[in-house]
């Protein structure tokens, strides 16, 4: 049998992602999909966004899992000591406590989707950061209107 509970579904659109960078000196900016405060659960999602030889620092989480999936451009994912190549509907696993960075190596933009879960205040370290703005390249790829073939 079906739950009789029934949740109306949260849909949001590119306009609507809120981005922000951590710490002034980033080289990489995170547009929050989705978070506790929006989905009522212990998950964060957002889309990565780095510059041309932008990275993360590396960092760990104690509980969370967190899944990165490659939209757009090419880098490198180290996890614990070991490095590999990552481009455009590659994923990556990084178990709790796995030490991990992303890196874009590529000639354009690296796009990240990423997911933690649970969010073990990731969401809230994003929104300490400093809001910025999405411009044009970051619109067209969220929108995936770089994709579109003219009819």
């Amino acid at each position: 049998m079906f739950a009789t509970r029934c949740m109306i579904p949260i849909i949001k659109s590119p306009k609507d992602y809120q981005a922000f960078r951590i710490s002034p000196n980033d080289t990489n900016r995170l547009a929050i999909v989705f978070d506790p405060t929006i989905a009522n659960a212990s998950v964060t999602l957002c889309v990565e966004i780095f510059d041309v030889g932008g990275k993360t620092p590396p960092n760990r989480h104690q509980f969370a899992v967190e899944m990165f999936f490659i939209l757009k451009g090419e880098g490198l994912a180290t996890c614990d000591g070991k490095t590999v190549s990552i481009r455009a509907g590659d994923s990556l696993l990084v178990p709790p406590t796995g030490i991990h960075e992303i890196r874009n190596n590529g000639a354009g933009r690296l796009y990240v989707l990423c997911i933690m879960v649970p969010n073990e205040d990731f969401a809230e370290l994003i929104r300490s950061g400093t809001p910025v703005e999405l411009d044009e390249e970051d619109s067209t790829v969220l929108g995936r209107r770089d994709v579109l073939v003219p009819c």
